[in-house]
């Protein structure tokens, strides 16, 4: 049986822009998806922290070093420009992975800078 863990998060990120006209997902820096650990087109849960507001859909690249976090499509109505968010990507283990896994946090300041990872 296998089990479901966090992979990867970003805490705090903020949103810098919100395109309604967009098919849908969420635009990531290629840069902070990589160090991440997060992938194109990858499911994630974001939770906004300003609101309470829970919802999931999935990654696409973002312009590497312009730390712009953007919500698209549907998305885009449920955070404003500057609202913090947390993103989250969750792996399946098998329960012998369990006791070696340890997912990646990113920590993220108002500009959306890495200010810590663990």
């Amino acid at each position: 049986m296998k089990k479901k863990f966090l992979h990867a998060k970003i805490h705090r990120a903020s949103v810098s822009d919100a395109n309604l006209n967009y098919a849908g997902s969420i635009s990531i820096p290629v840069d902070i998806m990589e160090i991440a650990g997060i992938g194109e087109y990858e499911f994630v849960q974001v939770v906004n922290i300003n609101n309470g507001l829970r919802f999931e859909t999935y990654v696409i690249k973002g312009e590497s070093g312009s730390k712009n976090i953007c919500l698209n499509g549907a998305a885009a109505r449920l955070a404003e420009v500057d609202d913090r968010i947390i993103i989250m990507a969750y792996c399946d283990l098998d329960p012998s992975e369990i006791e070696n896994h340890k997912p990646t946090i990113i920590v993220m300041d108002e500009t959306n800078t890495i200010i810590e990872k663990k």
